[in-house]
């Protein structure tokens, strides 16, 4: 089973969230219907990167490390580089 670390980006305060789950799809729903208390107020959401991890404890650790940061321009960067090489 594969786990996927992502980023959201809040289409109406430009806010980024990352986090882990091994259903994408279905994450990114409930984000969207308000189901997740630290991402109701910036609904919509949309996903703006994508890491696939073979186990959580991988997905996780990159998560913690991303959230370590504490910086949108280091995440701003990130995205931006894989938009690039996606072209």
């Amino acid at each position: 089973m594969a786990f996927y670390l992502y980023v959201l980006k809040s289409k109406i305060n430009e806010r980024f969230y990352i986090g882990t789950t091994a259903d994408l799809d279905d994450r990114v729903k409930r984000h969207n219907e308000g189901r997740s208390k630290s991402t109701k107020s910036g609904r919509p959401w949309e996903v703006v990167y994508t890491e696939e991890f073979d186990n959580r404890p991988e997905a996780l650790a990159r998560e913690r490390q991303l959230k370590k940061w504490k910086s949108r321009k280091r995440i701003e960067e990130l995205i931006n580089r894989n938009s690039v090489l996606l072209k």
